[in-house]
């Protein structure tokens, strides 16, 4: 009987070991950004900002689909567009409204890049 609580618990934990991890809803690979939106509810109005100064609206991402964008369709204010090969991503955020106007508001954790990375953060944290 213990042998068969044991190849049980053995059997649990690897299954749950194999189970999906849950997947980042904004996700950067070098110039694209893709929104992947699993919940099941639709998101309207949306805002994606790029460094807080660079932006581009969806008029919706439907439940259970994904979004994607180059960044360098990102524009500031005066038109400026972001610049994939000359300038660093710092911030991303995405702001939305989900049935009945309630909002949603995303934010990709980013590692620091640059000597900020390598150094540990200003100052040299260690």
């Amino acid at each position: 009987m213990r042998a068969v609580l044991a190849g049980l618990l053995v059997a649990a934990a690897a299954a749950a070991a194999c189970s999906d991890r849950p997947v980042d809803p904004l996700q950067l690979d070098r110039n694209l950004l893709t929104v992947d939106n699993r919940t099941s509810t639709d998101w309207t109005s949306v805002e994606i900002w790029l460094n807080r100064q660079y932006r581009i609206t969806v008029p919706s991402i439907p439940a259970e689909s994904r979004f994607q964008a180059p960044l360098d369709t990102f524009v500031a204010g005066f038109g400026q567009r972001f610049d994939f090969h000359s300038m660093q991503v710092r911030d991303l955020r995405l702001t939305a409204k989900l049935p009945g106007g309630k909002p949603l508001e995303l934010k990709k954790q980013l590692e620091p890049g640059g000597l900020a990375g390598i150094l540990g953060g200003v100052g040299g944290k260690r």
